[in-house]
């Protein structure tokens, strides 16, 4: 039995948050990308995903290394694959042990033009690029270019054997903005240090429980199933979503935020419902967060701070969720409880440090042990 251990959520191609290569696509390059994994086992295998693609994706190879050499990947005993229009694959199983914390190395080789790649834009590490096949290299030599977003990798999973895991589903704060770029101080990262157990980073940098955005992903209740629920292993999810939903709409004119309606309360309860329905709908145990404060921020005002209080009051107290992590309290600066404290402020105002984002991930590791 295979368990996810590493995951991004696709997203369509876009000029995101920082330089990348998902609009121009790869041509007789080669891709390397690393990722840490939550969980080890004997065998591993990967995801390519061609969500956004309108064709079908030519990948030539792809090589996975731990340490060591390289180990190539094969799909259906074929070093090739051909990703569908929409689709996926997932690669045979290749035999390598890795270890929770380890981090591996993925190179994918492309002969043949990708066109606009499905992509993950903030990676919070670095990706490299480099011209002609470089599945078998060890080292860097090669590899010229660098970009920190990851490329139609959307998953690594292993032959552990566990249905124990944790994903994470949410927007910037999931994602990792804030952190320290390739130190992997994810509020993800430090929870699957704590409990020993496969956690999955489902966060989209800007997304919106409601609505879809071309920059920041589907809305949050279409895209659980294919960045959740259809991951194998997992059987508890994280819910921390909809500040960008009550935010948008109070910052200054930006083409970037869009959609930003006004929305209410009731709207975003609504979609907190939806997304219980479809995870217990597979059988998955869901823990609702509250919203961290973030008074000061671009996304203040004053109905933001109507319906955020709203959220909160129901978050904790409508007995909906399986359980509450009540993250609102835990990150709160003491003299005014609308504020992030200042120790955990990334500098906005609106996103955690890397202190506050272990902060987060130690509520969180308490409250799934009963101790909160």
């Amino acid at each position: 039995m295979f368990t996810t251990v590493w995951t991004a959520s696709p997203q369509l191609p876009s000029e995101g948050f920082t330089p990348n290569w998902s609009r121009e696509g790869f041509w007789r390059q080669s891709l390397r990308q690393v990722v840490r994994l939550s969980g080890g086992g004997g065998r591993v295998r990967i995801r390519l995903s061609n969500a956004y693609g309108t064709s079908a994706l030519r990948v030539a190879g792809a090589s996975v290394m731990a340490s060591g050499s390289p180990v190539s990947l094969t799909f259906g005993s074929e070093w090739s694959a051909e990703v569908p229009a929409r689709g996926e694959v997932v690669s045979d199983a290749a035999h390598l042990a890795v270890s929770a914390g380890e981090s591996v190395t993925v190179t994918l080789y492309f002969d043949a033009a990708t066109g606009p790649a499905t992509f993950h834009a903030q990676a919070f590490t670095s990706s490299w690029r480099g011209e002609g096949d470089l599945l078998a290299c060890t080292g860097g030599e090669g590899f010229d270019a660098v970009s920190e977003s990851w490329y139609f990798l959307s998953a690594v999973e292993v032959d552990a054997g566990r249905t124990d895991g944790i994903a994470l589903f949410g927007d910037s704060l999931t994602d990792g903005f804030g952190s320290t770029v390739g130190a992997d101080r994810r509020w993800s990262d430090v929870l699957a240090e704590l409990t020993g157990r496969p956690v999955l980073n489902a966060g989209i940098g800007g997304n919106l429980l409601l609505n879809d955005s071309a920059w920041y992903g589907e809305k949050g209740v279409h895209r659980l199933r294919r960045d959740v629920l259809e991951r194998p292993g997992v059987d508890t999810l994280v819910v921390l979503l909809g500040l960008n939903d009550i935010g948008f709409s109070e910052t200054d004119e930006q083409p970037t935020y869009k959609p930003a309606p006004v929305v209410e309360a009731d709207e975003l309860i609504a979609g907190y419902r939806e997304l219980i329905r479809q995870a217990r709908g597979r059988g998955v145990k869901v823990i609702g967060c509250t919203l961290l404060p973030f008074g000061g921020s671009d996304h203040w005002g004053e109905h933001a701070a109507k319906v955020s209080h709203e959220v909160n009051e129901w978050i904790r107290c409508s007995g909906e969720y399986d359980a509450v992590v009540d993250l609102q309290r835990v990150m709160a600066d003491p003299g005014d409880p609308d504020r992030l404290r200042a120790a955990y402020d990334f500098g906005d105002h609106l996103h955690p440090n890397d202190q506050g984002y272990a902060v987060m991930a130690e509520a969180t590791a308490l409250r799934l042990q009963g101790r909160l």
